[in-house]
């Protein structure tokens, strides 16, 4: 059977619905995009109580000098960008891409033309900002190749559909993929890769991130020896005017270090002065402190708040 006929299956109905309703958002003007997205957000809020919850219980580790009230309107701001993050993932797949380039200020970009003229290519830290595909779409304007490393979708069409929108700006490759990461860093790419994200014990350490104890992946660490690549932060967040985006490459002071922990905890120190610059823009709604050391605690339950 054709493979599209395969994706005309049943079971990919509800999905080809989201793709459809994904593909009508690109529609939408800028100003009117947003609107709409925070409206989604608050919809969202109030459907979702465990990821709403998740997002609290995250809120109140990494931010406890807010009052009960500042948090709670910052798990609510978190749900708004989030959604219009959907917004903006539509737009950077099928939108105005010179629109939206028009409204970015970019910021450090000569740090990157540096590192480059080593050719060994550049190992660009990320992060899961909500407006992360916006991102890579927008860093792509630079003009130099970005390979964007990512995690394979569980659902085929939905794989189909986010690796094709991710090619219309970068070079998509899974992250497990490891020997094609090394080629495109020897061709002198950069290769953007996130690694704030719990993916368990397995090649991870445990160290702070917002000051709460997180596992964190050592994959970085060992692409910078593959090739003795330079590292550089890329960070994001939209203006609090509504009035477009800032992309900001920063340096990474001291990485590598020569052991994988404090690299850990370099890292982890990049990403988040990244997201201290617009807070509620980062995902949340993910649970980025469910491995502990003990083994035991559990932060993340399945009360609602």
């Amino acid at each position: 059977m054709k493979k599209t006929n395969y994706y005309l299956k049943p079971k990919y109905w509800p999905t080809w619905i989201g793709v459809l309703f994904l593909r009508s958002l690109a529609l939408l003007p800028y100003k009117t995009g947003l609107t709409f997205g925070r409206f989604i957000g608050i919809c969202l809020y109030y459907l979702l109580p465990k990821r709403r919850h998740v997002t609290a219980v995250n809120c109140s580790l990494c931010f406890p000098e807010l009052s009960s009230e500042q948090q709670h309107s910052f798990v609510k701001d978190v749900f708004k960008n989030n959604a219009i993050g959907l917004v903006e993932t539509a737009w950077s797949y099928w939108g105005n891409k010179q629109l939206l380039e028009s409204k970015t200020e970019y910021i450090g970009f000569e740090l990157l033309d540096e590192a480059l003229k080593e050719g060994r290519g550049i190992i660009l830290l990320g992060a899961h900002y909500s407006h992360l595909d916006l991102g890579g779409m927008l860093f792509s304007r630079y003009g130099k190749p970005l390979v964007s490393m990512y995690r394979q979708h569980n659902n085929p069409l939905m794989e189909k559909v986010i690796r094709e929108g991710r090619a219309s700006f970068s070079i998509p490759v899974e992250r497990k993929q490891l020997r094609e990461i090394v080629r495109q860093l020897k061709k002198n790419h950069i290769v953007w890769y996130g690694p704030d994200q719990d993916l368990g014990r397995k090649n991870s350490v445990f160290v702070p991130f917002f000051s709460q104890t997180a596992a964190t992946v050592t994959a970085t660490t060992k692409m910078v020896r593959f090739n003795n690549s330079p590292i550089l932060s890329m960070q994001q967040r939209r203006r609090e005017d509504d009035s477009g985006y800032i992309i900001e490459i920063a340096p990474v002071q001291g990485f590598p270090s020569g052991n994988e922990e404090d690299d850990a905890r370099i890292m982890n120190l990049a990403v988040e002065t990244g997201i201290r610059k617009a807070p509620t823009q980062y995902m949340w709604v993910h649970k980025r402190f469910k491995t502990q050391p003990d083994g035991d605690q559990n932060l993340y339950n399945n009360q609602a708040l």
